[in-house]
């Protein structure tokens, strides 16, 4: 494997004083008009996060938290792709693809690679290892920035089964939410490698029918997507038609990318306000917010909403076994007749607690219900 390259997160002093002399000269906006985020994210909270981001918030020690993960790029459809790949100590693990989505990151899994890649150290079995391999997406993190069109849900998701099959893996379980979902789904259209998917945000909407009587559950969903066309999906249609005019202002100021993330963190997680501390530290939103401002993929990344939205999609449903974890507080809640009508769902898991970053909120709850759902295909 000569192709695969070792790789070592080492972002220069010089970045890190500039985000620093960039931080301290913010220039701020007045304050919103109202008592809660409905504009937007409060100047107050967004102060104070820069603030910490400047004073206290650690990169170095932070980063070398993530250098504990083998890190390695590889070109794949010409493309550099950066990706962790943790291998188990227990050989005969499974091995496990995770990929992230907008705007999450490799950060993301942070609390989960240990114990998924050596559960008897956390008091698991070793029968329910995994070999771990979590890329980040094109455009994303320390991947490569594509440079011609083309990177799109179905592209990554045929470059996915080509990175597993050069690491040896012609056996392999996929994983992901966001974008990861949409690229885990297609992995599972894929005459390929996989044997099973799993998902915390499978993707499934109504049709006509569902609408005449729908559940408790859909009625929940539809009141969820509602919301999200309406408030809080402007995100979305600015990336998917504009990214590159949005990319000047957010690859210019970290508290433009900052801001830009972090009120997802607020309205996407299971937090119980006025901030998302209570699901999400100031680290973690920091750590999420770095491996989109280091290497300035505020363009790049919003380029897969332009490659992907109403460029059409399959319809074809996945045939292999698949596997919901339902978080409540998904961005649309997962509901399992209309998910039954895309996948083959065999397995089901209504979660209490948690939000859209699964593996971030709930990282034990993530981790039972992906080995639960493993166990019955490996």
């Amino acid at each position: 494997m000569s192709n695969i390259r070792p790789f070592k997160i080492d972002i220069p002093d010089s970045d890190l004083e500039d985000l620093k002399a960039r931080l301290g000269n913010t220039r701020w906006p007045e304050a919103e008009l109202v008592e809660d985020w409905s504009q937007g994210a409060p100047l107050g909270y967004v102060r104070e996060l820069a603030d910490y981001w400047l004073d206290t918030y650690d990169w170095r020690a932070r980063e070398a938290m993530y250098n504990r993960f083998d890190h390695f790029k590889t070109e794949l459809s010409g493309l550099d792709i950066h990706f962790i790949h943790q291998r188990s100590p227990h050989e005969d693990a499974l091995p496990l693809l995770i990929t992230h989505g907008w705007p999450g990151s490799i950060a993301e899994f942070n609390k989960v690679i240990d114990p998924l890649t050596n559960p008897t150290k956390f008091g698991g079995s070793a029968s329910d290892a995994f070999h771990v391999v979590c890329p980040s997406l094109p455009g994303f993190g320390f991947s490569g920035k594509p440079t011609t069109t083309g990177w799109g849900i179905e592209k990554i998701a045929s470059a996915w089964n080509d990175l597993m099959a050069r690491l040896g893996y012609n056996s392999y379980m996929a994983q992901g939410g966001d974008w990861g979902s949409a690229v885990t789904t297609e992995i599972g259209r894929l005459v390929g490698g996989c044997i099973g998917i799993h998902t915390n945000m499978p993707i499934a909407r109504p049709i006509g029918a569902d609408l005449a009587a729908p559940s408790p559950a859909a009625q929940n969903a539809m009141k969820a997507l509602g919301f999200y066309q309406e408030w809080d999906s402007g995100y979305s249609k600015q990336q998917a038609t504009r990214p590159q005019t949005l990319g000047y202002g957010l690859v210019d100021s970290p508290v433009g990318q900052m801001a830009w993330i972090m009120e997802k963190f607020y309205f996407w997680t299971d937090n119980d306000g006025p901030n998302p501390e209570s699901a999400v530290s100031k680290d973690e939103i920091l750590d999420n917010v770095m491996l989109y401002w280091l290497p300035a993929t505020a363009a790049s990344s919003g380029r897969l909403y332009w490659e992907s939205f109403g460029k059409g999609s399959s319809t074809t449903r996945v045939e292999l076994p698949t596997g919901v974890a339902a978080f409540p507080k998904e961005i649309l809640p997962a509901v399992r007749e209309w998910c039954e009508r895309i996948y083959n769902v065999t397995h089901w898991t209504d979660m209490e607690v948690g939000g859209h970053f699964g593996a971030l909120e709930q990282p034990d709850l993530y981790i039972a219900d992906v080995t639960k759902f493993a166990a019955t295909i490996r």
